[in-house]
């Protein structure tokens, strides 16, 4: 950031009175512009034995598969955006959604919410962000063709559970390491 969005100024980088971390604050008018982490609500959605995935039409990841999901809006509840994000990009209305994993992913200043639900009429359809759509079973995931980590992680435990048919929350870390390998960090 450069400029100040409350009256055109510039902004300094530096740690406000009362604050302990670094934030752009306006030359100015003193407006302090908080920088803060990007929420993905996302969801698996079911329908028998199987779980909707799409392909992505959009980078990052273009051409490979992953739940539907993607960034909440303003004034939107996290349920609210997964359920809207299944419908943008499937064309999928999701039922009972329950929250099924909360991860964060601190180096690129994301937390997910993952929720699980089942899929209205099985009806799906690709969106403007997906290349095709599909139901799959989990002999057939495409393991080495899905686009995040996060999702991929979401998925094992989503399938192990679902074998001892009893789901619970999780909330974990998704970490890069410096050779861009990931590590997770499950808390629960």
């Amino acid at each position: 950031m450069k400029f100040c969005s409350q009256c055109g100024s510039s902004l300094s980088v530096r740690v406000p009175e009362g604050d302990n971390m670094p934030r752009h604050v306006c030359d100015a008018c003193h407006t302090i512009h908080y920088l803060n982490p990007k929420i993905v609500a996302g969801c698996i959605l079911e329908w028998g034995q199987r779980v909707l995935l799409c392909r992505r039409a959009i980078e990052p990841r273009y051409g490979l598969w992953t739940l539907p999901a993607g960034f909440m809006e303003n004034g939107e509840s996290a349920v609210a955006a997964a359920a809207r994000e299944a419908l943008e990009e499937a064309d999928a209305v999701g039922e009972s959604l329950t929250l099924y994993g909360l991860y964060s992913l601190t180096h690129v200043s994301q937390v997910y919410l993952m929720f699980r639900g089942q899929l209205k009429d099985g009806h799906t359809r690709p969106g403007a962000e997906s290349l095709e759509v599909r139901l799959y079973a989990e002999e057939e995931i495409p393991w080495d063709e899905i686009a995040f980590k996060v999702v991929h992680e979401t998925l094992r435990q989503y399938f192990a559970e679902r074998r001892t048919g009893h789901f619970q929350v999780h909330v974990g870390d998704i970490i890069r390491e410096a050779d861009n390998q990931y590590r997770i960090h499950r808390y629960y």
